[in-house]
């Protein structure tokens, strides 16, 4: 009978032990699997902050030749509106004097439809 319960408590020792190394096992493998996901998200991110700068470099290299070419339309659009009123201003007193010419040089003379009443 001692035979048997010391073979009992062996098995029981010994289940115990594969309990415990299947118990240990699983850990490892999380910890592997935690591991190989923290190395994923590291590389991930990596990844994603290498797009971004190629993507700003991209948007940058494009706003910037936008960015000039916005100015040279305003330059030009300022220069265009500096010799429209350039040649108002010079215009602008031979309208006024042919204006007041025609104005004061009043002719009276008889409207041609006009008739006169016999």
């Amino acid at each position: 009978m001692a035979s048997q319960t010391q073979g009992i408590q062996q098995l029981l020792q010994a289940e115990k032990r594969a309990a415990e190394k299947v118990a240990e096992a699983r850990k490892r493998k999380a910890r592997r699997l935690k591991q190989a996901k923290e190395e994923a998200q590291a590389e991930i991110e990596q990844y994603r902050l290498e797009r971004e700068k190629e993507f700003q470099q991209k948007q940058q290299a494009a706003l910037g030749s936008q960015g000039n070419l916005s100015a040279e339309v305003e330059a030009q659009t300022r220069k265009k509106l500096q010799a429209m009123q350039g040649g108002q201003a010079r215009g602008k007193d031979r309208v006024l004097r042919q204006l007041l010419t025609i104005v004061w040089d009043v002719r009276p003379q008889m409207h041609p439809n006009y008739r006169l009443a016999v």
